[in-house]
């Protein structure tokens, strides 16, 4: 992750405080779509993987988020879970996910966001997360901090592993690999006051920002899963790593975000955790 001193040279050539803006409004650009068509969804599509949906909601919320980026910034790249990548000549990326929780929204469990994150030479320095239910949007510019509307957030800090709150999710390659997590969900259950699977990466990041929960790990994500609620996080006084050791590369798909009184602890259990074999749940 970058520190504000090192992207000096960007903060000459771009306005930051204008992209910032740019990256509230377009994360909020699907909200009345979301809220209209939920529990109302016309078409559900698997992309392949068991698990992996897309609807024609996801579709037309990155459609819409697409036009006013490419108005807005049209020299900016972008890399959007449902389109792909439009490759332009700047440094910066959009990273766009439209519709971060498909599976939870499909079954109109309320748990779902839109998140923007812009990054630059693959180091998110803005975030924006609309978690249109709520009616909450968390966001963050690198050296400014991190805010839930207008609140400014700050991360939880609890004393030791044994008090905290945790959330995690399971990759869709998870009927694949033993390296799916499984083991360490179960481990860390009993090492805290419980782990919550919440099933969208993007909130759970923004829940730690806000200090709801402790800690969030996770393997096998994407970049557009990753950019918004990393520099969130961080803004908010977070640590964002690899685990069990290593800092954090948006490309590996792995992430370590919380609470720096939480970070030895946690990346500590988390070594000692080999996967389950297949046969015991399979």
């Amino acid at each position: 992750m970058f520190e504000l001193s090192e992207i000096e040279e960007l903060a000459n050539q771009v306005n930051l405080s204008i992209l910032y803006e740019i990256a509230k409004n377009s994360a909020q650009i699907g909200n009345e779509i979301l809220k209209v068509n939920y529990n109302k969804i016309q078409k559900i599509s698997s992309k392949g993987r068991k698990g992996d949906l897309v609807t024609n909601v996801d579709l037309e919320v990155e459609n819409k988020i697409k036009e006013y980026l490419l108005e807005k910034t049209p020299n900016i790249s972008i890399n959007a879970e449902e389109s792909g990548k439009l490759t332009k000549s700047s440094d910066l990326t959009w990273c766009i996910d439209p519709l971060d929780g498909t599976t939870n929204y499909s079954h109109g469990y309320p748990f779902f966001g839109t998140s923007i994150g812009l990054v630059y030479k693959n180091k998110p320095i803005i975030g924006a997360i609309s978690v249109p239910y709520l009616n909450e949007l968390y966001s963050a510019c690198i050296g400014l901090g991190s805010f839930c509307n207008d609140s400014e957030l700050k991360v939880s800090n609890p004393s030791n592993l044994s008090d905290s709150l945790l959330v995690t999710g399971f990759s869709y390659d998870r009927f694949e690999t033993e390296d799916n997590n499984y083991a360490e969900f179960c481990y860390l259950t009993h090492k805290t006051r419980g782990v919550r699977r919440g099933g969208a990466a993007a909130v759970d990041l923004a829940f730690v920002a806000a200090g709801k929960v402790d800690g969030y790990w996770e393997r096998g994500l994407e970049a557009w899963d990753l950019a918004a609620g990393a520099i969130i996080v961080k803004e908010a006084g977070g640590i964002i790593s690899d685990y069990p050791s290593g800092e954090f590369n948006l490309s590996s798909g792995r992430i370590l975000a919380c609470s720096p009184s939480l970070e030895n602890e946690i990346k500590n259990e988390l070594d000692k955790v080999s996967p389950f074999k297949k046969n015991l749940y399979t």
